[in-house]
Formats: structure tokens, sequence, C-alpha cells
């Protein structure tokens, strides 16, 4: 008899949902690499890669809160999309789910940032 496809659980839905994953983190830091390079950074890649993990700009905690949810739900919910499709379906859905949170992180992030000091 077999399982019900939720139950166990293909290993190569876990490989989906990881990729998925690295998808995201992949988007984000592109998204920030560009930031940084349009500012003028002498080291867009790793200043990008410290703002992933810890914001350099002044943000008020809450917004700080939020910005974080948004990305980790954003993530969480990719990885779900890749875990629970098959198919030609799951490359679509997980990139259209991907850009999507991508997107919506971004633009809470820009609407709430500050204004630089001396600017």
């Amino acid at each position: 008899m077999y399982l019900a496809r939720g139950s166990v659980g293909d290993p190569g839905d876990w490989l989906w949902a990881l990729a998925a994953l690295a998808l995201y983190a992949l988007i984000s830091y592109g998204l920030e690499y560009r930031v940084r390079a349009r500012r003028g950074s002498r080291h867009p890649g790793r200043d990008a890669l410290r703002d992933l993990k810890d914001r350099e700009e002044p943000q008020r905690p809450r917004h700080r809160v939020v910005s974080r949810l948004i990305m980790l739900g954003g993530g969480v919910l990719t990885g779900l999309v890749a875990y629970l499709t098959s198919g030609g379906v799951r490359v679509a859905a997980v990139a259209l789910t991907a850009a999507v949170a991508v997107a919506l992180w971004a633009y809470y992030d820009h609407r709430t940032e500050t204004a630089p000091a001396g600017g």
C-alpha cells in the first residue's frame, strides 16, 4: 500500500525546498548588492552580505522586526511552495513566490528607510 504523498515526503521535495530557499537568498543578496553599488560602495559584495545580516542604516526597531518577518516569511513560504508542488508547476510557482516575497520585502524596506544623516 502506498502512503499519501504528504506523509513521508520524497527526498527530492526537500532538495527543492532547500533550492527555493537558496534562490530566495540569492535574489535578496542581488537586490542588496545593487543598492550598495548604486550608493557608490567600495566593496558592494561585502556590504550587501553584511546588510542581509544587519542593516547599517538606522531603522526603527518595529520596522526592523517587520522587515525581518517579511524576509523570513517569504523564505518559508517559498520553501513550502517548493515542497508542496511538483513538476513544471513547481519551477514557476517557486520563482513567482520568491519574486513576490522579495519585492514585498524590498518595497517595505524602501518605504520605511530613514534618510541618510548629512545627506
